[in-house]
């Protein structure tokens, strides 16, 4: 069953209190401060906006950090009216548990329904799925943390507020400059997530020189040993390291007692904050990528972003940002047109505006996000592990290449 809310200035889901915004008409600052009119009490017909996201299922926790930042991003880019020109934004939730069928399945209901605005995908498979109705039915979909590389240059309804694959790639390789010539191995599981992990390396520093190879575990394997010896013996300048599962500690641990931080630069994702104090001894000995964390920058959007989360009782996270940036995109196409979906295309393409991780770009030709990126490190803060920034990467650095619409 669907849940519906309507984010007015006094509902319980919205009330917070934005204490930051951005000077009159400054990229992404707040709706009404950057056109006039946008925050204007609700008088016209409601805008029904779908959000289809993981509010159960095995990304559940990524689905509800991009749910919270949604609604903090919905009220700082409509100054907590919950309206844009003068239309209400009436929110509907669907839970697609990570399902494709029943991602589908919600969105073609809500399409239904009257939305011609459908938010979410916390799933790459899902993504992927949704895309094409989008294009089908001539409605706006903006993407969320899903990263496959595919939904940019998917057609032109469909968007993303979060980053994708190649731009974490892109930021690993950073940390070695100049990859030409270097020897880059790719650590993962024998699994549909580990060999797309080894695909993307390929491509994107393969393609930039680098000799790419793979070692690939079994998902069950408890003795990661052999394998961490194999790579200690080849002495890669760059181990990338794609892993998930619950023997992560007990991989990470054979890393470090194998000497492999000794001999190699090893990096991977940050993920969400629980997953901090997996690493063990190894917390500090990796370089991490990142598309975003707790302190990675600070600006009006960020600041609101912190505020909205601390009202509901929760913290900046990994995905908090994308469920920001979708709001403020949505409130951006609204401001177009409030049933004209063209229109809310043309003015999302080539938008450029502050979201809290910094300065973004919605590339025209294809829709990609362009975005800084971060390197990090983990730093032991008495019983707890931090992340602390290290290099912040300009967009154009990792820009990924332009996808035409098919």
């Amino acid at each position: 069953m669907s849940k519906r809310w309507s984010v007015v200035l006094a509902g319980a889901l919205l009330s917070m209190s934005v204490a930051a915004c951005g000077t009159p008409g400054e990229p992404g600052a707040p709706a009404d401060q950057g056109t006039p009119g946008a925050g204007d009490a609700a008088s016209g017909a409601p805008v029904k906006v779908g959000l289809v996201y993981s509010k159960s299922g095995p990304l559940a926790t990524y689905g509800e950090q991009y749910r919270q930042g949604f609604a903090a991003g919905l009220d700082y880019a409509t100054k907590g009216t919950g309206a844009v020109n003068g239309h209400k934004i009436e929110v509907t939730e669907q839970d697609d548990a990570g399902d494709p069928a029943k991602a589908v399945a919600s969105a073609t209901d809500l399409i239904g329904q009257g939305h011609k605005i459908i938010a979410g995908s916390t799933s790459s498979g899902v993504a992927l799925q949704v895309a094409p109705l989008a294009a089908d039915n001539k409605i706006l979909f903006v993407s969320g943390p899903a990263a496959v590389d595919a939904v940019t240059g998917a057609n032109k309804y469909t968007f993303r507020s979060g980053r994708q694959t190649f731009q974490d790639v892109a930021t690993a390789g950073s940390m070695l400059g100049d990859v030409t010539g270097k020897k880059v191995t790719v650590l993962a599981q024998d699994s549909a997530f580990g060999k797309a992990n080894i695909a993307a390396v390929t491509a994107v520093l393969g393609g930039k020189g680098a000799t790419v190879d793979s070692v690939e575990v079994p998902a069950a394997a408890t003795d990661v040993t052999p394998f961490a010896t194999k790579i200690k013996g080849s002495s890669p300048d760059l181990l990338f390291v794609a892993w998930a599962g619950t023997n992560a500690a007990a991989m990470w641990s054979t890393l470090e007692q194998q000497g492999v931080f000794e001999s190699t630069k090893v990096v991977t994702g940050l993920d969400i904050k629980p997953t901090h104090a997996i690493f063990g001894k190894a917390s500090t000995q990796i370089n991490f990528l990142s598309h975003f964390f707790d302190g990675a920058a600070d600006n009006a959007a960020y600041k609101a972003l912190d505020e909205g989360m601390k009202e509901q009782g929760a913290t900046v996270d990994l995905f908090t940002n994308d469920g920001f940036v979708a709001a403020q995109m949505i409130a951006h196409a609204i401001e177009a047109s409030d049933s004209d979906v063209d229109a809310m295309v043309s003015a999302l393409e080539g938008w450029k505006f502050e979201g809290p991780k910094g300065q973004l770009e919605i590339r025209a030709e294809d829709h990609a996000l362009l975005q800084p990126m971060f390197t990090a490190t983990l730093k032991q803060d008495g019983s707890n592990v931090m992340p602390a920034l290290g290099e912040t990467l300009d967009p154009a650095a990792v820009a990924p290449p332009v996808t035409p619409f098919k």
